[in-house]
């Protein structure tokens, strides 16, 4: 087989493999490259030298069985037998779920996480989105402090089991996305400075140096992104992937990293003759980010949006602290805008950033399903001090509020694992830093980052505690019994009814209406002949819904019909879901 690396400076490059060492040659034509043809079976161990220094990892490998720091190893993808036939699923209609292997279940497995994917097809989603899986030090850990952007994390079960778990989802007819970090890698194991200029001090991250995407080599490193992206797509069958914090890719090149990233990734689409989508994580505010490239946009597919997030929360708990704080003073209106017009920030003025932030979204053209709307996320439950879900302070009726208002939206919904049944157990963050220094720094700026905002640092959970991770386990006892199995169901009959009523699929924000009282804490949603009404007040509340003939499609408590009035008479902390004639 072909080995090749990148190494634009060195002088020399040596190939070890099953203990044998071979000299690479440069490569015609390629600048930097070197290339050598070596017999290697699937499995042969291997790594790099440069100029006589210690054998590296390939920055492409496939394989790191002895985790970051340790040799690669060949993969022949060829060898995998896919069983289950599979024609795409894009991201239209759908309904994500995002899942942390390592948590999903105590075994912290792909093969045990695959096991659970019968409940995901009863409980209706379209798509899982897995959280990043490119190997990192240690065995526990969130993942996005991972190196080698081709591998699957080894205790998750490697590339094997990735392709076991993808082909066990697409049987259930359940699309496979991947959370992908492409804007720093891992301290800890990362070997890529060695090999040529994967990073440049042009521009400053929160986590240092920047990955290369504008300076001298850029061309070599942003084809590397590329292609790691296009290699999950391909040798894994993977649906779509993630992109996470695409407002930290700095990149003043004319056409933007994540334009000719779509692109290669459409043009991907069209060969493989299946859906493949890219979903960004941005906190810009800037739907050019999911404006068709033909329209002089990034041409992304989707893109998370926290500003539904943050007004619904404000609205469910009153928290009024950091970001919160824009959304705080009036959130049910702050949730009216944003899902008519996208955006809440859409170039007003935040408090929180003390500048204006964020760009209107051109309803005509852009359509809902663009942006994901969810109630948590890891991000949202994870940075939190003591990694608390809503059901630690929220009743099963509130819950009940965010999922109607979720999964009724005209944004493509996502769920955070365990949400579906109101889950009890935290989800907290931890690390398994086996640099014990790195593990101690994390461990303090922890500590000092919630201290700054009153937290007592004695009651910050330590990352680097392995019953940090222990408590973070979904408990699949919970979904057997009340409330969480009445919540459970709830989520089933919202996401049935979603797919059952076309006037929830519309993707058309200028067509949704909505009135509220932020008094009286009610909210209604028009959409089409649908009519979502919530009251997460303590009291009873008389919502405005139309007129005579109006049925109950769901009802999280039950409800009289509306009368000739068009008042529906909800109770405390409650919802339902209406049909007019």
């Amino acid at each position: 087989m072909e080995f090749e690396v990148w190494a634009p400076e060195a002088e020399r490059v040596t190939l070890q493999c099953d203990d044998a060492t071979h000299a690479l040659e440069r490569a015609d034509g390629r600048a930097g490259w070197w290339t050598a043809e070596v017999a290697a079976r699937d499995g042969a161990r291997y790594g790099f030298s440069l100029d006589g220094g210690p054998v590296l990892p390939d920055p492409r490998s496939r394989r790191q069985p002895d985790g970051p720091d340790g040799l690669s190893a060949v993969v022949d993808h060829e060898r995998y037998a896919w069983r289950a036939p599979w024609a795409g699923r894009g991201v239209r209609d759908a309904v994500l779920y995002e899942l942390h292997v390592g948590t999903y279940t105590p075994d912290g497995t792909l093969d045990s996480a695959a096991g659970r994917l019968g409940h995901l097809a009863e409980l209706g989603v379209s798509h899982v989105e897995l959280m990043p899986l490119c190997p990192f030090p240690g065995r526990h850990g969130w993942g996005y402090e991972g190196v080698s952007l081709w591998a699957v994390h080894e205790p998750y079960g490697g590339p094997e089991a990735l392709k076991r778990f993808v082909d066990a989802a697409h049987a259930h007819g359940i699309g496979v996305v991947l959370d992908v970090v492409h804007n720093h890698l891992g301290p800890s194991g990362n070997h890529l400075p060695a090999f040529g200029p994967y990073f440049t001090e042009t521009h400053q991250t929160p986590w240092g140096a920047a990955v290369n995407l504008d300076a001298p080599g850029s061309d070599e490193v942003r084809a590397y992104l590329i292609g790691s992206a296009l290699a999950w797509l391909r040798d894994y069958r993977l649906d779509g992937l993630r992109l996470d914090a695409v407002h930290a890719l700095r990149d003043t090149r004319a056409c933007h990293f994540l334009e000719e990233l779509s692109a290669a990734v459409d043009k991907l689409s069209d060969e493989l003759g299946r859906p493949l989508a890219l979903i960004a994580e941005s906190d810009q505010g800037d739907p050019r980010t999911v404006t068709p490239r033909a329209e002089g946009g990034l041409g992304l597919h989707a893109q998370w949006n926290d500003d539904f997030h943050h007004a619904l929360h404000a609205a469910l708990t009153g928290e009024s602290h950091g970001y919160y704080a824009d959304f705080a003073e009036a959130p049910f209106a702050a949730l009216a805008k944003t899902l008519t017009r996208g955006f809440f920030h859409d170039g007003t003025y935040s408090t929180f950033r003390g500048r204006r932030h964020g760009r209107p979204v051109d309803r005509v053209r852009t359509p809902g399903y663009r942006f994901l709307g969810y109630t948590q996320t890891h991000d949202q439950v994870g940075n939190r001090a003591q990694g608390d879900r809503l059901s630690s302070t929220l009743s099963p009726g509130l819950l009940a509020c965010a999922a109607a208002l979720t999964l009724t939206g005209p944004f493509t919904p996502m769920l955070f694992m365990g949400e579906e049944w109101g889950a009890a157990t935290p989800w907290q963050f931890f690390t398994d830093h086996t640099d014990p220094e790195l593990a101690d720094a994390v461990r303090r700026g922890r500590r000092r980052e919630f201290a700054e905002h009153g937290w007592d640092e004695a009651e910050i959970p330590d990352p680097q505690d392995p019953a940090t991770r222990n408590r973070s386990c979904l408990d699949w006892a919970e979904p057997l019994i009340d409330p969480h199995a009445r919540v459970l169901a709830w989520h089933r009959q919202l996401i049935a009814l979603r797919r059952s009523r076309v006037d929830l699929l519309d993707p058309d924000l200028a067509a949704v209406r909505v009135a509220y009282d932020e008094r009286a804490r009610w909210f209604a949603v028009r959409r089409g002949d649908l009519r979502i009404a919530v009251n997460v007040g303590k009291e009873a509340a008389d919502v405005p819904v139309g007129g005579r003939g109006a049925r109950v499609l769901a009802a999280w408590q039950p409800v009289t019909a509306p009368g000739a009035d068009g008042l529906l008479r909800l109770p405390a902390e409650s919802c339902a879901v209406v049909a007019t004639p």
